[in-house]
C-alpha cells in the first residue's frame, strides 16, 4: 500500500490530470484527491488527511496563502508544496510565511515532482537560500484574528470596558475577558491600549481623534 497520500489543488484540469500522471507512476505516492477550489480543498484535506498538498497560488473561492492560513489555523497537518507558475519571490515569500514546505514550478521535471513530494512528506524544506534568508530576516507573519475577535478589538478602540462589551455583543464579560487575552497575544501587544491603537493603525477600528 503506497505511504504518501497526495492530494492535488489547482483550478486547472489539464494541470491536475499531468500532475496525477506523474506522481501514480511512482509506486510510493497514491493521489487520494483532486480539488478545483480553495474551500473544497480544504474539506478534502479534513475528509482524506492526505499527508502532502500540491497546491497553486491562484484559486476561485480563495488563493493559495489564504488556504494555507486556514490549514493552520484548523491545526491540519498536511504539508503544502505549491506548484506555480510564479517565479518572483516576493510573490511566494507569503506564501511560504504562511505555511508552505516549499514551491515548484508547473514545468517540473516529473522525477523532480517525485523527489520533492517525497522530501517534503520527510518534514524537510524546499527554499533557496536566498528566501531562506528573506524568512529569516522578517519578522512573523500575526495569526489571524477570528470575526468575534475583530468584533470586540473594534469595540475595545472605542474605549469599552469588558463589561461595555458584553452587552453589546450579547456575550458573558468572562468570554470578552478570554477574546481580549488571545487579542493580546495573538498581536503580541501588553495592554489594551497597545491593541486599540494597533485597531486604529490597521483600520479595523476608525480614528475618532479625526
Amino acid at each position: 500500500m503506497p505511504d504518501i497520500k497526495v492530494l492535488i489543488v489547482d483550478d486547472h484540469p489539464a494541470v491536475r490530470r499531468g500532475l496525477r500522471t506523474f506522481l501514480e507512476l511512482a509506486g510510493d505516492l497514491e493521489v487520494v484527491g483532486e480539488a478545483a477550489d480553495g474551500p473544497t480543498a480544504l474539506e478534502m484535506t479534513a475528509e482524506l488527511t492526505p499527508d502532502v498538498i500540491l497546491l497553486d497560488m491562484v484559486l476561485p473561492g480563495m488563493d493559495g496563502v489564504e488556504v494555507l492560513r486556514e490549514l493552520r489555523r484548523r491545526d491540519l497537518p498536511a504539508r503544502a508544496l505549491v506548484v506555480t507558475s510564479f517565479t518572483d519571490r516576493a510573490r511566494l515569500l507569503p506564501a511560504v510565511r504562511a505555511g508552505a514546505r516549499g514551491y515548484l514550478s508547473k514545468d517540473v521535471d516529473p522525477h523532480a515532482l517525485v523527489a520533492a513530494v517525497r522530501s517534503v512528506a520527510a518534514g524537510h524544506l524546499l527554499l533557496e537560500p536566498e528566501v531562506a534568508t528573506a524568512l529569516l530576516g522578517a519578522p512573523p507573519e500575526e495569526p489571524p484574528l477570528t470575526a468575534r475577535e475583530r468584533d470586540v478589538l473594534a469595540l475595545l478602540a472605542e474605549g469599552r470596558s469588558n463589561r461595555e462589551i458584553a452587552r453589546a455583543l450579547v456575550v458573558a464579560e468572562k468570554t470578552v475577558k478570554t477574546h481580549v487575552s488571545s487579542i493580546l497575544l495573538k498581536l503580541g501587544l501588553s495592554d489594551r491600549t497597545q491593541a486599540a491603537l494597533h485597531a486604529v493603525r490597521t483600520g479595523l477600528a476608525p480614528d475618532n481623534r479625526t
